[in-house]
């Protein structure tokens, strides 16, 4: 069987003098370019009281700034044949287009402008106005959704109540309609600066044209300083299996099994991961196959991970369970899967069954300009390496059976889980 060899995108890393990162990868297949902007500041950066704040951000981003009109942002990329939008995480906010090669100054002007002169814009009204749709996006997709509100209640489990990484990005009700337009614009002087960006331009471009144009437009903003990022430290494997117990309209009991695991760049955070897509990642994997496929005991099965830039990542089992089947058998069956990991270790099908998946998909974010910068933004952000694109698959497929055996062992000990149970209401409880 053929090894995977390192990928060959070309890169170039540039600084400004306002600490702005710039990573710019050519590639002239198609007249388009990816221009994506990470911002180091996410919900493990609010202040107990203000949750959501980033979130909000990613939406008052596009009300407007000093030279661009309320609802303009959209109009004019779309006007030029541009895409565009935005994602808030626990560690990171990111905005990005796509635009044709000829809309690139267009594109980064308006970056720029709302980068450095969003606050004129900023208004109260802008503000009420994006609290509102927060709001209702709340609603749609945690209060009101089937099981929307399961990582609310899987975080408690984890994490202490004031932990950095202990509530949702989406953030709370009240704590979104406490926040002032003060707080606002503080949040916005925090933290959206040059030096805590990275822009990444990824396809038809080349350094050479494209720095200068950065520099013009970026380079007069100021630096500005932002306050040190909390580092959560890392907490010990939890203890004494936590336990929850949700119930709404859902279609059927489910069953959610935790552990705290490592973060992003801890030495046995790929093992974990290969571990998590042996246990759960596809329907040829270990939870899979028993629980649905042989033993009829779940409609669906699958394990996954939350992952997190320093302290702790999150691991999660799942499993829907059928009809008349008590999630008190399901948990056991499921862990006992686990256990069997630890025991045994994966088959060598099995590992590179996972490996191959890795790559797949890393090889299908990296084929896409959007996607790639992406890639390299985070990679520059968390990694301090946007050359990890390159060397990623080879990386994960290095990893041997006895790697993720360990870790397997280590980070996902039956005894060291937390379980959440959601069941469907009763009618007495919905009347």
């Amino acid at each position: 069987m053929t090894p995977p060899t390192d990928l060959s995108y070309s890169l170039t890393e540039h600084v400004l003098s306002n600490g702005l990162r710039v990573v710019i990868n050519p590639e002239h297949h198609a007249p388009v370019v990816a221009v994506n902007l990470w911002y180091g500041v996410g919900s493990r950066d609010e202040t107990p009281g203000r949750t959501g704040l980033a979130h909000l951000f990613e939406h008052v981003m596009f009300q407007g700034s000093e030279h661009v009109a309320s609802g303009e942002h959209f109009d004019l990329l779309q006007a030029a044949g541009a895409t565009g939008n935005a994602t808030t995480w626990f560690d990171r906010t990111n905005y990005f287009e796509a635009v044709p090669t000829g809309a690139l100054d267009l594109a980064l002007w308006l970056e720029a402008d709302r980068m450095g002169r969003l606050l004129p814009a900023l208004t109260q009204t802008n503000l009420d106005t994006q609290r509102d749709v927060v709001k209702e996006e709340k609603r749609q997709r945690y209060d009101n959704a089937p099981y929307g509100d399961t990582l609310e209640r899987l975080l408690p489990l984890a994490f202490p109540a004031d932990h950095p990484y202990g509530h949702t990005v989406i953030g709370s009700m009240a704590d979104l309609d406490a926040a002032s337009l003060e707080d606002a614009h503080e949040f916005f002087r925090c933290w959206y600066s040059p030096a805590n960006a990275v822009l990444t331009l990824s396809g038809d471009v080349d350094p050479e044209g494209a720095l200068p144009l950065i520099e013009r437009y970026f380079g007069p903003l100021e630096a500005a300083h932002h306050p040190q990022r909390v580092s959560p430290a890392s907490l010990l494997p939890l203890s004494g299996v936590p336990r929850d117990t949700a119930s709404g309209a859902v279609p059927a009991a489910q069953l959610y099994l935790q552990w705290r695991t490592p973060p992003r760049q801890h030495p046995d955070a790929d093992a974990v991961d290969l571990a998590l897509s042996i246990l759960g990642g596809s329907e040829t994997s270990r939870l899979y196959r028993r629980l649905v496929r042989d033993a009829d005991l779940a409609s669906t099965a699958g394990a996954g991970a939350v992952p997190l830039a320093v302290g702790n990542s999150l691991s999660h089992v799942f499993a829907r369970a059928r009809e008349g089947v008590a999630l008190e058998h399901l948990e056991e069956v499921a862990l006992d899967e686990v256990q069997r990991l630890a025991d045994q270790g994966p088959t060598a099908a099995e590992l590179h069954r996972a490996q191959v998946q890795f790559e797949r998909e890393w090889l299908t974010d990296a084929s896409r300009v959007e996607s790639r910068a992406d890639l390299l933004s985070g990679l520059v952000m968390l990694d301090g390496d946007p050359q990890r694109l390159n060397t990623r698959v080879t990386q994960i497929a290095a990893l041997d059976a006895s790697a993720v055996q360990e870790a397997a062992r280590a980070w996902l000990a039956p005894q060291a889980r937390a379980v959440l149970e959601y069941r469907p209401a009763t009618k007495e409880a919905t009347a």
